[in-house]
């Protein structure tokens, strides 16, 4: 069982910066992949970011590529270092584990288990 606990969301200016954190519970937190999903108000949830379990193979969503790093310390966080966030940036990020890696890393349905999500508004 995995238990996860998101941080970091805010209110910023476009061109700002976060930074969000997944803190996990459970003992086999190391052996999971991980990944960060977005849901805007009226949108689908939809696929950010994903890395596997040592940290050695990542995915981005190309709405965020070149401006999203996730990375994970296997102590158990997971992070989503956000930067030049612009407006269409705005939703309620979730980090989510998976038990594999596979290449269905951006579905959503391949995650076991899930945070509550932290809270991204980016003004304009």
């Amino acid at each position: 069982q995995v238990q996860l606990v998101e941080s970091g969301g805010g209110l910023v200016q476009a061109g700002d910066s976060l930074r969000l954190s997944c803190a996990a519970s459970g003992r086999t937190f190391s052996s999971y992949s991980m990944g960060w999903f977005r849901q805007a108000p009226g949108k689908e949830r939809e696929f950010v970011a994903a890395i596997n379990w040592n940290g050695g193979s990542t995915n981005y969503a190309d709405s965020v590529k070149g401006r999203f790093t996730i990375s994970r310390d296997n102590a158990k966080n997971t992070e989503l270092q956000m930067n030049s966030l612009k407006p269409e940036d705005t939703a309620k990020y979730y980090c989510a584990a998976n038990k594999y890696y596979t290449a269905s890393y951006y579905l959503s349905s391949s995650y076991d288990y899930w945070g509550q999500g932290t809270q991204v508004t980016v003004s304009s």
